[in-house]
């Protein structure tokens, strides 16, 4: 269990579970999770921290193929920049090691805006909160358990 997988069953969220072996060689975790669950990479979304204005974090979460638009991060949390937050504070802030980062159980609740594109989902896969364990949930239910939003966060 992690703390992702934990806060589910403690707020009764419908969700499964998916293991597969990582390959420690392969760089694009999220397009790996897609590949060995079966999944169109459409249905597989990451989790990005950025830092906004130099000093609060915040978490965005896109399809595993897509870019982040810096500019409509910013934007949907009323910021004047937005930058990738360095790999210490992503680690330190989330408690998770990179390529596992979930957006749900990390040690802080950050603001979080899901792409608009999951929206029309019936269902979608995050990081369990380690390397080679993906959750399958309901866009509806990490937005109500994240108090998050949809909007169009992805770069064109």
């Amino acid at each position: 269990m992690t703390p992702a997988i934990d806060l589910l069953v403690k707020h009764k969220i419908a969700h499964q579970v998916h293991e597969y072996q990582h390959d420690p060689s392969c760089q694009a975790y999220g397009l790996e999770a897609a590949e060995k669950i079966g999944v169109a990479p459409e249905l597989v979304f990451k989790t990005l921290v950025v830092k906004l204005d130099g000093k609060q974090l915040a978490v965005a979460i896109i399809p595993v193929a897509e870019k982040l638009s810096m500019k409509l991060i910013a934007k949907a949390i009323k910021a004047k920049k937005a930058v990738m937050a360095e790999a210490m504070e992503v680690q330190r802030s989330s408690g998770y090691v990179l390529g596992g980062v979930s957006p749900l159980g990390q040690k802080r609740q950050l603001i979080t805006v899901i792409d608009q594109s999951a929206a029309t989902l019936e269902k979608m896969f995050v990081s369990g909160g380690r390397r080679g364990l993906d959750i399958e949930l309901a866009p509806d239910d990490i937005k109500l358990l994240l108090k998050a939003q949809f909007t169009p966060i992805t770069a064109e």
